[in-house]
């Protein structure tokens, strides 16, 4: 059951990137390009994500589990770190240059573009690095 309900909301989701737009990187960049030619289209995917998200999310916690586990998986930590600070410099860094992000990667390799085959490599590839980093340098 719960990889049925994985999948269809996993379905969902990229059917949600692609109606948006957020799997096309001429839209992300054009809404990124805050001084330029700026393309506000995704600020109201944006605002509707948060409202949809705060409200589910305290209704969803009122519970004394999820539905389908035995306890929720909330993350803890709740301070700002190197790790942190490093992850949301290449994350933003990457989504900037490459106008996408990972979930709307994924849902674009069904597409088979050479570019986003290459940046889900290298995604990958950047992934393993900071794992490797966090490792040897952050986690000491």
């Amino acid at each position: 059951m719960k990889n049925i309900v994985a999948f269809f909301s996993g379905l969902i989701f990229a059917l949600g990137l692609g109606i948006s737009g957020m799997t096309r990187p001429d839209v992300v960049k054009g809404f990124l390009d805050i001084t330029g030619n700026w393309n506000w289209s995704l600020m109201g995917v944006m605002i509707g994500a948060i409202l949809v998200h705060s409200i589910a999310y305290r209704l969803i916690m009122k519970r004394k589990s999820p539905i389908l586990e035995r306890e929720f998986y909330v993350p803890t930590k709740k301070g700002i770190d190197a790790r942190l600070v490093l992850g949301a410099i290449i994350f933003g860094v990457g989504w900037g240059w490459g106008g996408i992000c990972p979930g709307p990667s994924i849902v674009n390799l069904a597409g088979g573009a050479t570019s986003i085959v290459i940046f889900v490599l290298f995604m990958l590839l950047g992934m393993k690095v900071f794992q490797w980093f966090d490792n040897r340098v952050l986690s000491k």
